[in-house]
């Protein structure tokens, strides 16, 4: 396998509003070619975390639904998205991240969580990794209403679904997110509903 060598040249800041949007020149030389330069836009945004939350007696699943611009901007004519429970690690680790949302978004307050993989989600252009885990809820671990936090400007549903219907939802394409769609093939394969 060919492994290229990479000499950034320049980075120039193009946006520090929400997140990072930098351009960046850099030379590419594979081992048996020529040098090229090449110029990209690359958003750094943080890493992320993700978790499916599932229930086995109930044979349910817990998503969320919440307006997301792009998608709207994109064709989503009410901009309403259905996905699994997510969040930025800021200086969290990825577990503590995740257990951290799971309770401001869902209103569970789960004691452990398992990993399942991490992913690039858009490597083209988003530098970030998202830690993909599972999480069993029982109804006793139901502390709040969720929602999110009021002063992120969160305005989040809970929705709670069996399995079988979330996972119908995608070839519906009622649920078009893909780390919600990953995790609920990983579900599929992997747990036993």
């Amino acid at each position: 396998m060919l492994h290229p060598k990479i000499t950034i040249q320049k980075t120039e800041l193009l946006s520090n509003n929400w997140y990072v949007l930098n351009k960046v020149t850099f030379d590419y030389k594979m081992e048996d070619h020529d040098s090229e330069t090449q110029v990209r836009e690359v958003y750094d945004r943080g890493n992320g975390a993700v978790i499916l939350l599932y229930n086995l007696t109930k044979k349910t699943v817990v998503l969320t639904r919440q307006f997301r611009l792009p998608t709207y901007l994109n064709g989503n004519t009410s901009g309403m998205v259905i996905e699994a429970c997510a969040g930025l690690l800021d200086a969290e680790n990825p577990e503590e991240c995740i257990i951290r949302e799971t309770e401001e978004e869902t209103g569970y307050r789960l004691s452990s969580v398992k990993k399942v993989f991490q992913s690039y989600m858009s490597p083209g252009s988003v530098t970030e990794i998202l830690h993909f885990f599972i999480g069993e809820y029982q109804p006793n671990m139901k502390v709040s209403d969720g929602g999110g936090l009021a002063e992120e400007h969160e305005n989040i549903e809970v929705l709670e679904y069996s399995f079988d219907q979330a996972y119908q939802m995608i070839a519906t394409g009622e649920i078009v997110d893909a780390k919600t769609i990953m995790l609920l093939q990983y579900a599929k394969i992997n747990l036993p509903f």
